[in-house]
C-alpha cells in the first residue's frame, strides 16, 4: 500500500473512532440525564384490609447529589415529578449523597436533602440510609432527613397509615440487622413492607414480609452491549440486580436509581423509579 493512501485510510479510521467515542458520549450523558421512567407493578400484599382499598407506594433510590449530574436543582426537579404522580407513600432508600473522586463538586448533606421536604405523598416519607451516608456521616444524614419531614428507620419500624414499614439499614457497610427489623415489625403488625437500600437482605426474610423495595445496584449503572453490567454490588451477582424478583412467594422491587456512583454517566441504563400498588387480598 503506498504511503499516502495509508495516510488517507489512517485518518478515516481515526475520524471513524472520533465519531463513534462523541456518539457513545452522547449516549451516556442522554441515559444519565433523562427523567427518571415510571415502573408500575401491582402485588397482593397479605394482611391489607378490603377497607384501605389500594395504596400507591413509590420507591426513590440513589440519588447520589453531586456535580456535575445530581446537582440539588435536578432533584428538585424529580421532585416535582414524584408529586405528580400523587403516591400514598414514598419510600427513599438511601445514597442520598455523592463523594466521588471524579465530581465537579460535592455537597453538603444539607444541600443534598433539602430537595426532599417538598415531597407530598398523602401518608409520609419513609427513609433508610446507605452505605454513601453512612461513610459521609450517618447521625447528620438522618437529622437532614428528619428535617425533611421523613420518618428514618435503623432497623426499625413504623406504622405508617395501615401499613408496617419495616427498614432495614444497610447491608453493604455491615449496618443491617434483619433480626431486629423483624421483631420491631412484629410487635405493630401486619400488613407488612421492607425496605433496605441494599438487595442483599430480601432471601433472609421471614415468610410473613412478602414485599421488600430497594436499591443500590444501579441495576449496574453501565449495561454494554454483549457484555451487559460489569458489576451489581451485590454478593448475589445478577440474582437481584434489577426490577421485579418473585422468589419463593415474596416480591422484590429493585429500582436502578437516580444519580451515578463512582463514574458520573450511566449508559444502557437510565434512571428510574418505581410506582407499586398494592392491593388487599382476594376474599
Amino acid at each position: 500500500m503506498a504511503t499516502g493512501t495509508r495516510r488517507v485510510l489512517l485518518r478515516w479510521i481515526a475520524l471513524g473512532l472520533l465519531v463513534t467515542a462523541a456518539l457513545l458520549a452522547a449516549k451516556a450523558w442522554r441515559d444519565t440525564m433523562a427523567d427518571p421512567a415510571v415502573r408500575r407493578a401491582e402485588v397482593t400484599l397479605p394482611g391489607l384490609a378490603a377497607a384501605n382499598g389500594r395504596l400507591t407506594l413509590l420507591v426513590m433510590s440513589d440519588m447520589h447529589v453531586a456535580g456535575p449530574d445530581m446537582p440539588p436543582a435536578r432533584l428538585a426537579r424529580i421532585v416535582a415529578q414524584v408529586n405528580a404522580l400523587g403516591p400514598d407513600l414514598v419510600l427513599l432508600t438511601g445514597d442520598l449523597i455523592s463523594d466521588r473522586r471524579l465530581a465537579t463538586r460535592h455537597y453538603t448533606l444539607a444541600e443534598a436533602i433539602a430537595p426532599l421536604a417538598g415531597l407530598r405523598p398523602r401518608l409520609g416519607t419513609v427513609a433508610v440510609l446507605g452505605n454513601h451516608d453512612h461513610w459521609r456521616n450517618a447521625a447528620a444524614a438522618r437529622a437532614e432527613l428528619a428535617r425533611a419531614g421523613a420518618t428514618v428507620l435503623n432497623n426499625e419500624a413504623a406504622r405508617i397509615g395501615p401499613l408496617t414499614i419495616g427498614g432495614i439499614d444497610d447491608d453493604f457497610s455491615h449496618h443491617a440487622d434483619v433480626p431486629a427489623t423483624v421483631a420491631a415489625m412484629r410487635r405493630l403488625g401486619p400488613p407488612y413492607v421492607a425496605i433496605g437500600h441494599s438487595p442483599d437482605p430480601f432471601p433472609n426474610l421471614p415468610a410473613d414480609v412478602t414485599l421488600m423495595l430497594a436499591g443500590h445496584t444501579h441495576c449496574g449503572q453501565l449495561r454494554l452491549p454483549l457484555i451487559g453490567a460489569p458489576a451489581h454490588m451485590s454478593r448475589y451477582g445478577k440474582r437481584y440486580a434489577c426490577g421485579r424478583i418473585d422468589e419463593n412467594g415474596h416480591t422484590l422491587f429493585v429500582t436502578a436509581g437516580l444519580g451515578t456512583s463512582v463514574l458520573p454517566f450511566r449508559f444502557g441504563v437510565k434512571p428510574d423509579v418505581w410506582l407499586v400498588t398494592v392491593r388487599p387480598p382476594t376474599p
